[in-house]
C-alpha cells in the first residue's frame, strides 16, 4: 500500500493498543469509544497482513509481528510528538555550527569584540561569521537566509520581518590630537568642521555617508576628500592629516580610546542614528537565534 495513502492515525491506535492490551483501555487513553478502536484495529489488520493481537489466558496477546513493532513504533511516535510539539533544544555549551549576521562597519568596531567574548564564554564551539552590508543588502541577506540577523538603521521593511530598537547614538567629529580646529579662541562650529576636508566611509562605495543627508537638510555638504568602504585606515589616516571624520558614537569611542583619537559631538542639531536588530519571522521561535538576539541585547545594554 502506497505511504500516501496510509491512515497515520492508525499508528496511535496501533501504539495505545501494544501499550495496554486492551481494547476499552486503548480507548480510554486515545479518548474514543471501544468500537472505533475495534474498527481500527480491523483496518489495521488488514493492511498489515497479521491479527496483531490475539486472546490468550489472560487477555490480548502480541503476535510475533506486533512485538516486532512494538518498540520502533514508540519510537517513532515519541520522534513525531517531539518534532511536533516541542521546540528543538539549544544548548550553548554544547552548540556548534555558525552563526551569521550582518552589520555596518561602524558597528563591527565596537559589538563584535563583546560579543565574540560572550561566545568564547557561552558557546566556545559556535563560530560567528560577519558580514558587512548596507541597509538593502542586509535585508536581502535575511530574506535568503544567508544571515540569521542584521543591526543597522532601517527605513521601511516588509511585514514578515521583525525588528527590535536596541540604542540610539548622537554622531561624532573624529580626528587627530592637535588638530587646528582645537586652536585656543576657535569656536567649533558646524562651518568650522565643514571648512576641512573630510574622510568618508560607505558601505557601498560611494563618497557619501549618513551624514551627508542629514547635512543636505540644512543645505549643507562637506568635501570628502578621502572615501573608504571600510574602516581599517580610518584611525591612520585622520592621525597623519587634517581630516575630519564623522561617525556615529560608538565607533568614536573606539578611535578616541584605542587610537588616541580626539572626539567631539557634532555642532548642529541633527537628531540621532537609531540602531535595530532585524531578523525574519521564520526564526522567531528557534531557540538558537533567541539565544543569540540575547546575547546582542547584552552586549548594547553594557554600552
Amino acid at each position: 500500500m502506497p505511504l500516501k495513502n496510509f491512515d497515520f492515525n492508525l499508528l496511535k491506535t496501533l501504539d495505545a493498543l501494544i501499550e495496554e492490551r486492551n481494547v476499552t483501555r486503548a480507548g480510554a487513553r486515545l479518548g474514543r469509544s471501544q468500537p472505533a478502536v475495534s474498527n481500527a484495529l480491523h483496518r489495521l489488520r488488514v493492511l498489515l497482513g497479521d491479527d496483531l493481537l490475539v486472546r490468550g489466558a489472560g487477555g490480548l496477546v502480541l503476535t510475533p509481528r506486533a512485538e516486532a513493532l512494538r518498540q520502533p513504533l514508540r519510537e517513532a511516535m515519541t520522534l513525531v510528538g517531539d518534532c511536533l510539539f516541542q521546540a528543538a533544544a539549544f544548548d550553548p555549551a554544547h552548540a556548534t555550527g555558525v552563526c551569521r549576521i550582518s552589520m555596518p562597519d561602524r558597528l563591527t568596531l565596537a559589538v563584535i569584540p563583546p560579543l565574540l567574548d560572550r561566545l568564547r564564554q557561552q558557546a566556545p564551539n559556535l563560530d560567528l561569521h560577519v558580514r558587512t552590508a548596507d541597509r538593502q543588502q542586509a535585508l536581502d541577506l535575511i530574506e535568503a537566509d544567508q544571515i540569521e540577523l542584521a543591526l543597522g538603521w532601517f527605513d521601511d521593511m516588509p511585514r514578515h520581518l521583525s525588528a527590535e530598537f536596541l540604542l540610539d547614538e548622537y554622531l561624532y567629529c573624529v580626528f587627530r590630537s592637535g588638530h587646528p580646529i582645537l586652536k585656543p579662541r576657535s569656536k567649533f562650529a558646524i562651518e568650522a568642521v565643514l571648512a576641512f576636508p573630510h574622510l568618508v566611509v560607505s558601505a557601498t562605495g560611494g563618497r557619501r555617508a549618513i551624514f551627508d543627508d542629514l547635512l543636505s537638510r540644512y543645505s549643507l555638504k562637506r568635501h570628502a576628500l578621502v572615501s573608504v568602504s571600510n574602516f581599517t585606515a580610518v584611525p591612520h589616516l585622520l592621525a597623519r592629516s587634517d581630516m575630519i571624520g564623522v561617525f556615529s558614537k560608538l565607533a568614536s569611542d573606539v578611535f578616541e580610546k584605542s587610537f588616541g583619537l580626539v572626539t567631539r559631538r557634532i555642532p548642529l542639531d541633527i537628531g540621532k542614528i537609531a540602531t535595530n536588530m532585524v531578523w525574519h519571522a521564520r526564526s522567531e521561535r528557534d531557540r538558537k537565534h533567541a539565544w543569540l538576539r540575547q546575547q546582542i541585547r547584552a552586549v548594547y545594554k553594557d554600552f
